[in-house]
């Protein structure tokens, strides 16, 4: 095994270091013990809420740097709670469903989601989704001095703002991290294989739907009848240089 970079030695050591505070929402008190304790072994604070109500006003009154929400809630859903937990904060979401129909986690992602997580899961692989969640959102927030402008599409990174023709265009954050992406790339194939790892820190698998969902959103919000982002079958996207 090779040894890391020390850019990325840097980097791991000070996610290590630094104590993240979590919210986890789901009915299953056995397995919000076990994440108490494997989170404080890791040294983080988890806090828990059991029922979707208890666990939208611990969201909206907290401070929080995560919330993880399961979809089988009582009183509310996870997707009652993500919708207006959306429309008024602010808080990196990931979602926990045992559901195996693929239509869940779209809904899931039509909400606002960062991502999602199939139960049953590890631990390791819960933190690292939510390491990598979190360093979207950090690095979302340092600024950049310029704008990429194509055609009649312009990305500000520094203020995550995207215009068409003119007219300001409202993207999710996962939208905005992906079409900034494509466009800084513009003309050039990004694999599916190379987003996954790049905004997830994962790999991509055959079935995941996670790129698709984004891609048609961003393709509806932007293109208006042109052909802004092309689809390599089998390969991945590429944002065309001609808007």
């Amino acid at each position: 095994m090779g040894l890391a970079e020390p850019a990325t030695l840097a980097m791991e050591t000070a996610e290590k270091q630094k104590e993240l505070s979590l919210l986890l929402v789901d009915d299953d008190a056995e397995l919000c013990g076990m994440m108490k304790e494997f989170f404080a072994e890791a040294g983080h604070h988890l806090d828990c809420a059991y029922n979707g109500r208890e666990g939208l006003a611990s969201a909206l009154n907290g401070v929080y740097d995560l919330a993880i929400l399961d979809v089988m809630l009582p009183i509310l859903d996870g997707f009652e709670v993500l919708q207006q937990l959306r429309r008024r904060k602010d808080l990196p979401v990931i979602m926990l469903t045992a559901r195996v129909q693929q239509q869940d986690r779209i809904h899931g992602l039509d909400s606002g989601a960062d991502d999602y997580l199939p139960k049953p899961f590890e631990p390791d692989e819960l933190l690292a989704r939510i390491r990598a969640v979190l360093r979207r959102t950090e690095s979302a927030s340092r600024p950049e001095s310029t704008a990429v402008v194509i055609g009649d599409i312009r990305v500000n990174a520094a203020t995550r703002e995207v215009w068409s023709a003119g007219a300001p265009v409202e993207l999710t954050a996962m939208e905005f991290d992906l079409l900034e992406m494509l466009i800084r790339s513009a003309g050039r194939v990004v694999s599916r294989d190379e987003i996954t790892a790049a905004l997830f820190d994962r790999e991509a698998t055959p079935y995941d739907r996670f790129l698709d969902v984004h891609i048609s959103h961003l393709r509806k919000k932007l293109e208006g009848g042109r052909r802004l982002i092309r689809t390599i079958r089998g390969v991945g996207y590429v944002f065309t240089r001609v808007a």
